[in-house]
């Protein structure tokens, strides 16, 4: 399940081409328990019994109002959903819903450019929006105190945009910088072809980002058209999640938007139909300079509320949803054939897609689409086992229930099941229909939409290739025939305070209480990682961390992976420059049958020879994948440039022939060591204290032995202050400036740094202001801090053209020689004070996040209320120490340069 969202959530991503993208399927969506109208003249009080429900309301505009309840965390989540999508433009103007998404946030009839993102971030909240076929939506998170802030935020940005049209050309600019970051991504090019091929004829067609030719012409008229025409009250949705009371949330959203008028009428958009049979199979090859094969397939398939979604998710789980899935096992594991292989649906309002995507070496194709299409000719679903069927029945199930677990997650599915689809009874309807799906409707939806008279494949291959499009037609042809389609249809439908605990040989348990949710999230933390490695080693860590949870002596991988799937948990294992991680989540009435498996895993791995080798291959696979990526590339080679000693200088996953001479016996001698350091262990969320204190316990005893204490070392930085690293093809270019800073130890420093690099960073901060803004020299321009215990750095990032590299170093030290001149004036210093704030509490809401803090900071020998501390020191931190800092380490003498240019 995992892959499965992790590949659609990539998806969308691809798509909109926007800052951030929501994914357009079924698993995005939650039930909304309550329903209000709101009567002529009059708004309903929302008081009374009903405290925790979800409050519907539609204003006398047609405006509905969405409100839940949650108080979990102090924040509120505002969301402002538009029924306009790039499925509502004309080819003419495609991209100009996208275009108008980036234009809200360049200035509203009461906010300049860049002060509504300046707002928002300095009361430590957040805010963002994403392009979809379908829809637009804006949104915010912010503290509690600061609800009326983000409502009229979000309505300002949605109903004053100024479309000022000096700043709509800089903006274009930076759109198409986007546009050219995106194609230089495999899986983006892949997509947008199939894209194209599929819904040819359709507003579906083109990307949601538009093209250079629409993008570079739409004017300001089109767009306030645009907006005249498809920004009517009565096709929107306001969601108002968290710490709030409905009904002064019901009064702010009557003030705000209840005047506004309809000016003209609504129409919902009719479903497409699935197109005809027989115009398949259809491919096309695109040829670059990748390392890697890529292999998209798409069937169509209906709507997204179509009553046919259910099963077609459920077939799509069986089949390649995750790691226990038919073609995974088939195709990865056993005939060893891909990197990666997933099935996905992908649903939109009027039409959808079935979506295969595979990885793999250029000279496996024709083997692997020839052993692939055999398995389609004779697949058959009654062949799934009852297992299997109860195994993704409840994923499915599984990934609607953890929506909750953040409000950001909640709102979002919240307000996507209540703006397209039928509110609450539209996830009563779908659990329904999960739970009657059979092998029967199974095979019924494989034979009417797994067709090769359906299909549609596009490849992307590196040069010279030994690929051909007619080749992998004619294999289809000869291996695949087609079948006569099924014509049925279906008419379907917490919290205490930490605790510690002791544990022999120096290992600490440290519990997190939290009954929110019944899920317990498990965070093992040693130190050591490449930290126990040599120059010769590098690599080494990652694959044992890789290997580790392959499999133990009792269970093999495929048992270990069917059994985690059949219990809705995660196992993960990890590693980093001084640490060694291994993580767990699962639903807490499993924790009898999990623990016992965890243990095994940990103190019984098998690292079995076949194993192992499939861990290399995925790892030598991983570095060249990241080395397609512009930004893989540079960050894989990062800390080799920076640093001359220790575990900083190696390359974290090595090299792919130094992994592939890796044996066995190297994974288990340096498990041996690894294993025997202390560890900590942090347990948050709903869990039996006494079964966890004895599993810790059993593990400290079987595991640890004296080792001595483990060194953190203070490296050497490298001499070599500029680093040219050249991916050709690509349409853009990556600037790092780095410079050193002290490690975490120094808690003074790091929090001014940190208060620094909020100053610096974000939508409003001092770079994107000046680089993107004033100067539109990218789309995404940011600081970023990266500290260990006893070194770290800070590092200004910009991807632009390659013709404005210099225009942006010289914008980075601008910025830079300011900050130096004169100190930041108090509002600036504010802003970033807020935005730690904001920051900390909205990436710690989950259960892993927690845990994961508590055992990092731990192992590492920090307080648990380490970054609590740092931020109550922010508080105080001065302009005139601001000031200081980067006079003593941002100076330009100080810099390393790492550019990764076409």
């Amino acid at each position: 399940m995992f892959r499965k969202l992790l590949l659609l959530a990539g998806l969308m991503l691809i798509l909109a081409g926007c800052k951030t993208a929501s994914m357009n399927n079924r698993t995005e969506t939650v039930p909304t328990p309550a329903s209000t109208t709101a009567k002529a003249g009059a708004l309903p009080s929302l008081d009374g019994s009903d405290q925790a429900a979800t409050h519907i309301v539609k204003l006398k505009n047609g405006l509905t109002v969405l409100i839940k309840e949650d108080d979990r965390f102090p924040l509120v989540n505002v969301r402002l959903y538009v029924h306009a999508g790039s499925a509502y433009e004309t080819p003419d103007i495609a991209g100009i819903s996208h275009l108008l998404e980036h234009m809200v946030f360049k200035g509203t009839d009461k906010r300049g450019p860049g002060e509504t993102a300046r707002q928002i971030e300095s009361v430590g909240g957040s805010l963002n929006a994403a392009t979809s076929f379908d829809y637009t939506v804006y949104y915010v998170e912010v503290p509690e105190t600061q609800w009326k802030l983000g409502m009229d935020v979000v309505t300002d940005m949605a109903f004053h945009q100024t479309i000022d049209p000096k700043e709509l050309e800089s903006e274009k600019k930076v759109v198409l910088e986007e546009l050219e970051r995106g194609e230089d991504t495999p899986t983006s090019k892949l997509f947008k072809t199939l894209q194209s091929m599929v819904w040819k004829g359709t507003s579906y067609e083109w990307p949601i980002i538009g093209s250079r030719e629409t993008v570079s012409g739409i004017t300001r008229p089109q767009i306030k058209k645009y907006i005249a025409t498809h920004y009517q009250p009565q096709s929107m949705l306001l969601a108002v999640v968290g710490k709030v009371d409905p009904d002064k949330i019901l009064a702010e959203a009557n003030q705000l938007v209840g005047s506004l008028v309809n000016t003209r009428s609504f129409t919902p958009p009719s479903p497409l139909p699935v197109p005809e049979a027989g115009q398949g199979p259809r491919v096309v090859k695109l040829t670059g300079n990748w390392n890697k094969v890529y292999m998209g397939a798409a069937f169509p398939i209906p709507y997204g509320t179509s009553a046919e979604i259910p099963g077609l998710e459920m077939l799509c789980q069986l089949m390649g949803g995750d790691d226990t899935s038919r073609l995974y096992r088939t195709f990865k594991y056993d005939k060893q054939l891909v990197d990666d292989i997933s099935v996905s649906p992908l649903s939109l309002e009027r039409g959808g897609m079935l979506y295969v995507h595979a990885v793999l070496d250029a000279d496996k194709v024709d083997e692997f689409w020839t052993e692939l299409n055999k398995e389609m000719a004779t697949f058959n679903p009654a062949d799934f086992t009852d297992r299997e069927i109860e195994r993704a029945r409840l994923n499915l199930e599984n990934s609607l229930f953890l929506a909750k677990e953040t409000l950001s997650g909640l709102a979002g599915k919240l307000g996507y099941f209540q703006f397209l689809d039928n509110g609450e009874q539209a996830e009563k309807n779908y659990l329904f229909s999960l739970s009657q799906v059979n092998r029967d409707e199974l095979k019924r939806l494989f034979d009417e939409y797994i067709r090769p008279d359906r299909l549609t494949l596009a490849v992307l291959t590196p040069e010279n290739a030994p690929v051909s499009a007619d080749g992998l037609t004619d294999i289809t042809k000869a291996n695949w025939p087609s079948k006569k389609a099924a014509q049925a249809k279906q008419a379907a439908k917490q919290a205490t305070g930490p605790a510690e605990v002791a544990l022999p040989g120096g290992s600490k348990l440290i519990l997190l209480p939290d009954d929110t949710l019944p899920y317990t999230a498990m965070s093992l933390y040693w130190t050591g990682g490449d930290g126990e490695l040599d120059p010769s080693q590098q690599g080494l860590a990652a694959l044992t961390a890789a290997a580790l949870t392959r499999g133990t002596l009792k269970m093999s991988a495929t048992e270990l992976q069917d059994f985690l799937s059949d219990h809705a948990a995660s196992l993960g294992s990890t590693a980093g420059r001084n640490v060694f991680a291994v993580e767990a989540k699962f639903p807490t009435r499993f924790t009898e049958q999990v623990l016992p498996v965890l243990s095994e895993t940990l103190t019984a791995p098998a690292f079995n020879e076949t194993e192992v080798e499939r861990a290399k291959q995925d790892q030598i696979a991983g570095i060249k994948q990241s080395e397609d990526r512009p930004l893989g590339l540079a960050f894989r080679h990062l800390f080799p440039f920076l640093y001359k000693t220790g575990p900083y200088a190696l390359l974290h996953l090595g090299t792919p022939e130094g992994v592939e001479q890796f044996s066995t016996s190297d994974i288990i001698r340096f498990w041996g060591r690894q294993s025997m350091h202390p560890f900590t262990l942090a347990v948050c969320g709903d869990f039996d204290q006494e079964a966890m204190e004895a599993f810790a316990t059993n593990i400290a005893k079987t595991l640890t032995a004296p080792t001595g204490k483990y060194a953190f070392t203070t490296p050497e930085w490298g001499q070599t202050r500029e680093d040219d690293l050249h991916l050709p093809e690509r349409n853009q270019a990556h600037v790092l400036m780095i410079f050193p800073t002290p490690g975490k130890t120094d808690q003074e420093a790091s929090a001014k740094l940190e208060l620094l690099r909020a100053a610096l960073a974000g939508q409003s901060g001092l770079l994107f202001r000046d680089l993107r803004d004033k100067q539109g020299l990218a789309y995404t321009v940011t600081a970023m801090l990266w500290q260990s215990r006893n070194t770290g750095f800070m590092a200004l990032y910009i991807g632009t053209g390659p013709d404005k590299v210099d225009q942006s170093l010289t914008g980075f030290k601008k910025v830079l020689a300011d900050l130096a001149a004169k100190p930041l004036p108090q509002d600036e210093i504010d802003r970033a004070r807020n935005i730690l704030t904001g920051d900390y509490y909205q990436e710690h809401q989950s259960l892993l996040s927690r845990s994961r803090e508590a055992a990092s900071l731990q192992v590492r020998g920090f307080d648990l209320d380490y970054e609590q501390k740092l931020i109550d020191r922010a508080q105080t931190v001065t302009p005139a120490e601001i000031q200081d800092m980067v006079k003593q380490y941002l100076t330009p003498d100080k810099a390393y340069l790492m550019k990764v240019t076409p």
